[in-house]
């Protein structure tokens, strides 16, 4: 049996923690930024983890995560 293939729009976008909990950034922080309050802007700095309802979708486009 062949490898399974790793969706790389997934790998580049999320990361899998030793806990198994998958590690995403937060969206809206890329463009449009001068009418957003500063502190909306700091709270979208961090990192944070996925949702569960999405989280079996994405383990299945990264198999070997």
């Amino acid at each position: 049996m062949p490898k399974m293939k790793t969706r790389r729009g997934a790998a580049k976008r999320f990361t899998i923690r030793k806990s198994g909990k998958i590690k995403r950034c937060s969206a809206n922080r890329r463009h449009l930024l001068e009418h957003k309050r500063r502190k909306v802007k700091r709270h979208l700095r961090g990192s944070t983890t996925m949702d569960a309802s999405n989280e079996s979708a994405i383990r299945r486009m990264m198999p070997y995560g």
